[in-house]
């Protein structure tokens, strides 16, 4: 493994994608697992990791729903188990941490391509710098269907977001500074990814 996962802010998310990972294996909440006989490649736990792992899963639904608007043709858990919660992980650190926690969107996304490159497949830190690449490009992320009267939600189609609004247009957005492949660079990218030996893994 890289030593470059295992030391600082690098490692708190390594540690963090453990847990998660734990978490979504045995379908338990992260508390639950934090109070149980987890297990991370070196510890201690640092708690930067704690916070990452508890937000991320507090904030599941949404950032599950933004990863999938970005990857429309794909499904979210036909990717390996490592890739999915490290992209969950990256998603929580650059929309739902604000104010002096904030960190720049190229910070996280270089720090997710390496530990891919340290826990993923040999497609994994392409793909993840693709998927990222999309999120960035959104100021804020899509919000899932709202619940309808006597319990009913929107159908996919009612929920479906135009995107001439903007919301799924990589166009429409401001370019970051992170440096990702071109639009469709990256969709030929996903795409041979998931059409290949990296789908339906662990």
């Amino acid at each position: 493994m890289s030593l470059k996962v295992e030391r600082g802010r690098t490692l708190a998310r390594s540690q963090a994608l453990q847990i998660l990972f734990q978490a979504e294996a045995l379908d338990l909440s992260v508390d639950t697992v934090l109070a149980g006989d987890y297990l991370i490649s070196k510890g201690p736990l640092d708690a930067y990791a704690v916070e990452l792992a508890r937000g991320c899963h507090d904030n599941i639904d949404r950032i599950d729903y933004a990863l999938k608007s970005v990857s429309m043709n794909w499904s979210l858990y036909r990717m390996p188990g490592t890739d999915r919660n490290l992209l969950r992980l990256a998603v929580y650190e650059m929309r739902f941490l604000t104010g002096d926690a904030a960190i720049d969107d190229a910070v996280i996304i270089n720090e997710a391509v390496e530990i891919a490159k340290a826990y993923g497949t040999d497609e994994s830190s392409r793909f993840v710098n693709g998927v990222l690449g999309r999120i960035s490009r959104m100021e804020t992320l899509p919000e899932p269907p709202v619940e309808q009267g006597e319990g009913q939600v929107e159908s996919e189609d009612e929920a479906q977001v135009d995107s001439s609004e903007g919301v799924f247009d990589i166009e429409a957005h401001t370019e970051s500074d992170v440096e990702t492949e071109s639009d469709a660079d990256v969709e030929e990218s996903i795409d041979a990814v998931l059409d290949s030996d990296y789908v339906d893994g662990e």
